[in-house]
């Protein structure tokens, strides 16, 4: 019989071999830490004006998430040393994403509906490259590894974001397979969209080990900038995770 642990990686292996088939991947190695996961439900209908990409439901429902990280330590697959040494400006700083769920022919993923980091140059590097929605911000985060100790808050010109919390539980796991939590958290492909150019890009990593989390936003104007979706939204709940090496690709175009 097939183990727990292998069940539960079958989303991860299958991304992790759909990201070797293709040559010269992964382009980039990097560590997510410290990740918090706040996420809400939407209504449907108002969250795909914004969202250029077919919405994958659950249970018939949208949903947007929240994601708190540390990015660290982001380097090139090629180059060694020399190619991390070159990569220092832009390898460590806070990352904010706010994620809805998609899906482009027949393919799972995750469509960025605005994005902060602390990194001027990565923010200009992000729409370029990648067609990324890369804002400014002043980030700073709290997260005791443990997940204790939650605390955090973005300060930008487009409003402002605090939460704080804690783990609800000590033991950090996998998903269950068909679960909530893995529609929520087990995505590996991300889809963008700049202009009038569509792309997406690849990433694998470890499925989370993560536990769920009592969360208070206490403040949420950064959000509400983000359009009129966040007027229909419904708390779901949250989820913590210490971090996660990750394999990230490169950008493709979608040639419709």
């Amino acid at each position: 019989m097939e183990s727990v642990a292998a069940i539960r990686s079958t989303l991860s292996e299958a991304a992790r071999r759909r990201m070797l088939a293709v040559r010269s991947e992964p382009m980039l190695y990097a560590r997510w830490d410290r990740a918090v996961f706040i996420h809400y439900a939407a209504d449907a209908a108002t969250l795909q004006r914004d969202v250029p990409f077919a919405l994958d439901l659950h249970d018939g429902r949208a949903y947007v998430s929240i994601v708190a990280f540390t990015l660290s330590r982001m380097r090139p697959r090629i180059g060694g040393r020399i190619g991390e040494w070159l990569f220092k400006p832009i390898a460590t700083h806070e990352f904010l994403n706010i994620r809805t769920y998609v899906r482009h022919r027949g393919e799972p993923g995750i469509y960025f509906l605005a994005e902060w980091l602390s990194n001027p140059l990565s923010v200009r590097l992000g729409p370029r490259t990648f067609g990324l929605p890369y804002r400014f911000g002043r980030l700073v985060y709290q997260n005791a590894p443990s997940g204790r100790g939650l605390r955090g808050f973005v300060d930008a010109p487009e409003g402002r974001l605090a939460y704080e919390g804690k783990v609800s539980g000590s033991d950090f796991a996998a998903s269950d397979p068909d679960s909530f939590p893995e529609f929520l958290l087990e995505r590996y492909t991300a889809f963008t969209q700049r202009r009038t150019r569509a792309r997406f890009f690849r990433v694998w990593h470890a499925p989370w080990e993560h536990a769920p989390a009592e969360i208070e936003v206490t403040a949420d104007t950064l959000l509400a900038s983000t359009g009129p979706w966040w007027k229909t939204t419904e708390y779901i709940g949250a989820n913590y995770s210490p971090g996660a090496e990750v394999w990230m690709g490169r950008p493709h175009r979608i040639r419709v």
